[in-house]
């Protein structure tokens, strides 16, 4: 394809003149712009420099100039700590709990929610499932903290007529896990299945057809036609949740963490809340900074090695 002689003077322009011709042209548009990107530079960008503190004795009397530095003791020490091993464990296996069981069901939610016939029953059934996702994480662990009542929970009810004995689930270690990859389900299945009806919706339905004189049934159009149809949509969040594998919800954890299951709810977040913002002793910012860069950098590199596998076997990639 030939390109115009106007294009071609337009990219022999310097950039400063078409930028400028551009914000001239379409100065509503970056106006619009401007509130995101005030935003993104004051709560984004900005705090990024205050990671300083992770090389530092950082006393909140003396700011980041008049505290004494110290290179790299932080990282000394979080790697000398014995108990980090248990905290990354915890880590680890809660957020590949949260990969593994949590992402398929938006997905296969979505594709069974797209063979309801009964248009008024899909839309019900859709926007019920939305609804959780407005409640706060505080409120959800107060509903499960009612229903799991070893005295007055509809759970343990149950067990009791069923010649069972009452467990506090709260403070088995055991049953922290289960808890809190429900309450995640729970939580954003409906958010994220809107991302795939959405990816449905935008499907052809000249390829359903298509499908049904091949021979195709209902299963045969969802595993052949919708699954694929929604392939990028799935890769694309696959790789957004292996980025987020390490950031778990700091909020449901402190909400749902006590001694007595501490051994498998305490992971990086809720260790690094309680070295930087403990109410015993002196708050340590430098020590909690460097812990959560070390796991941020981690985090980083899975998603750069997600995304080159995502580039090698589909045809999605997020840059």
């Amino acid at each position: 394809m030939r390109k115009r002689k106007s294009d071609i003077t337009v990219l022999n322009k310097p950039l400063s003149l078409r930028l400028k011709k551009d914000i001239l042209l379409n100065w509503r548009l970056y106006v619009l712009l401007l509130p995101g990107f005030v935003s993104l530079i004051l709560f984004k960008l900005l705090p990024v420099g205050g990671m300083v503190i992770a090389f530092q004795n950082y006393s909140a009397f003396l700011g980041i100039r008049g505290s004494e530095w110290i290179g790299l003791e932080n990282f000394r020490r979080m790697f000398s700590d014995p108990y980090m091993i248990t905290l990354i464990k915890n880590t680890i296996i809660l957020a590949v709990l949260s990969v593994v069981c949590v992402f398929p069901f938006p997905v296969i939610f979505s594709i069974f929610l797209n063979e309801v016939r009964f248009s008024k029953v899909k839309s019900t059934v859709q926007s019920t499932s939305f609804l959780p996702y407005f409640i706060s994480s505080a409120v959800m662990v107060s509903i499960m903290y009612t229903v799991l009542s070893p005295t007055s929970g509809i759970v343990n009810s149950i067990i009791v007529k069923l010649g069972g004995d009452s467990v506090n689930f709260m403070a088995r270690p055991e049953w922290f896990r289960p808890i809190y990859i429900f309450l995640q389900i729970w939580q954003t299945l409906g958010y994220n299945a809107v991302i795939y009806m959405a990816g449905i919706s935008a499907i052809n339905t000249e390829l359903y057809e298509a499908a049904e004189v091949d021979g195709c049934g209902r299963w045969g159009k969802m595993i052949h036609v919708t699954l694929p149809g929604i392939s990028t949509s799935v890769i694309t969040m696959l790789i957004i949740s292996i980025g987020n594998i390490f950031t778990v919800d700091t909020d449901r954890i402190l909400l749902l963490y006590n001694a007595s299951n501490a051994s498998t709810s305490d992971v990086i977040q809720s260790y690094v809340y309680r070295i930087a913002f403990q109410s015993l002793g002196f708050p340590d910012y430098s020590y909690g900074t460097a812990v959560n860069i070390v796991k941020s950098v981690i985090a980083f590199i899975l998603v750069i090695i997600a995304n080159k596998l995502a580039d090698k076997y589909a045809e999605t990639r997020l840059f």
